[in-house]
C-alpha cells in the first residue's frame, strides 16, 4: 500500500523547503522531509546567498566560506532525504531579492507547498530574515507552511480562522480535509470586535461546522471578542493546537497581502506551525 494514501494534505506531489542553515529553519527541513515521506512527494531544498554591495567589503574569502558551507549543508539535507527514500534536489541561488528567487524556483518546479522557518540568520544568507518570509507568503503561487523552531506537527487539533472571505473559506476547506485524513479535531474561530458582530461571525462559522460534520470531522466554533491575532494565538496555545490554517488575504484587502494585519501577526506570534492556504 502506498504511503501517499496517508498524506494529510491534498495534492502534495512537490515540496520546496527554504533553509538558511539556522536552528529555526531546521524545523522547516524536518517537517518538509516528514511530509515528503508521508505523501511520496518530490522534495526540493533551496538556500539563497544574498548579493549586496554592502557585503563586498567583507572580502572574497568570507563570501567563499559562506558558499562552501551552504553547499555542504544542502548536500547534508539531500543525504537525510535519501536515507528516507526520497528524491531530493538542492539549489543554491545568488541574488538581492531572496524571496523572489524562492518564488521563481517554486513556480518553475510547479511545487504544491513551500516550507519555511519562522526566523533565520543575519548576514549573507538571510533567506528568512525581516520581510523575506512574509514576502514568500504574499507572492507564493501555492500554499506556504511556516514552522517555528520548537514546533512539531502531530495533527492533534487544527485551528481555522475565518472572516468569511473567499480565502478563509478555502483555508477552511483545506483544514477540514487535513482533519479528515489525520483524525484531527477542528476549532473554528471568528474573532469579533463587538458583541453586535456575533451574528455575522456565527454565520461564517456555521458554514464551516456544517462542512466538517458532512465529513464526520469533530468541530467546535468560537467567537471571542478582541484583537484577531491575539485571540487566535491565545486559543491555539490553550487548546493544544499544533496547526493553524489561514487564508492569505481577508475582507479588507482581497488584492493585497495582509501585511501588518492578522495573518502576518499570527505567523509572527504563534508557537505552532501555520499553514497559509490560497483560494
Amino acid at each position: 500500500m502506498s504511503s501517499a494514501q496517508f498524506c494529510p494534505l491534498s495534492k502534495l506531489e512537490k515540496i520546496l523547503v527554504a533553509t538558511d542553515r539556522s536552528l529555526c529553519s531546521e524545523a522547516a527541513v524536518r517537517e518538509a522531509i516528514n511530509f515528503a515521506k508521508k505523501c511520496s512527494s518530490s522534495l526540493y531544498v533551496i538556500s539563497v546567498l544574498e548579493t549586496n554591495p554592502e557585503y563586498e567589503t567583507i572580502g572574497g574569502s568570507a563570501y567563499q566560506k559562506e558558499e562552501k558551507e551552504a553547499i555542504q549543508y544542502l548536500e547534508s539535507v539531500k543525504k537525510r532525504a535519501s536515507e528516507e527514500g526520497l528524491n531530493c534536489e538542492a539549489f543554491l541561488h545568488f541574488g538581492e531579492e531572496p524571496y523572489q528567487l524562492i518564488i521563481n524556483e517554486a513556480s518553475s518546479k510547479g511545487v504544491d507547498m513551500i516550507v519555511v522557518g519562522k526566523h533565520g540568520r543575519s548576514g549573507l544568507m538571510k533567506v528568512l530574515m525581516g520581510q523575506v518570509a512574509a514576502k514568500v507568503i504574499g507572492h507564493s503561487p501555492c500554499k506556504v507552511l511556516i514552522v517555528p523552531k520548537a514546533a512539531e506537527i502531530e495533527f492533534r487539533n487544527i485551528l481555522i480562522a475565518t472572516d468569511g472571505s473567499t480565502h478563509s473559506t478555502a483555508a477552511a476547506s483545506e483544514a477540514i480535509g487535513i482533519a479528515k485524513r489525520s483524525g484531527s479535531k477542528i476549532i473554528a474561530v471568528s474573532v469579533i470586535g463587538l458583541e453586535a458582530d456575533k451574528e455575522t461571525a456565527n454565520t461564517y462559522l456555521n458554514k464551516i461546522i456544517s462542512l466538517a460534520r458532512q465529513e464526520n470531522v469533530p468541530a467546535e466554533a468560537l467567537t471571542p471578542i478582541g484583537k484577531p491575532h491575539e485571540s487566535i494565538v491565545e486559543i491555539a496555545g490553550g487548546r493544544g493546537v499544533d496547526l493553524i490554517v489561514m487564508g492569505t488575504y481577508g475582507k479588507t484587502g482581497f488584492k493585497k497581502f495582509l501585511m501588518g494585519s492578522t495573518t502576518e501577526k499570527v505567523v509572527g506570534h504563534a508557537n505552532c506551525a501555520v499553514l497559509v492556504a490560497r483560494a
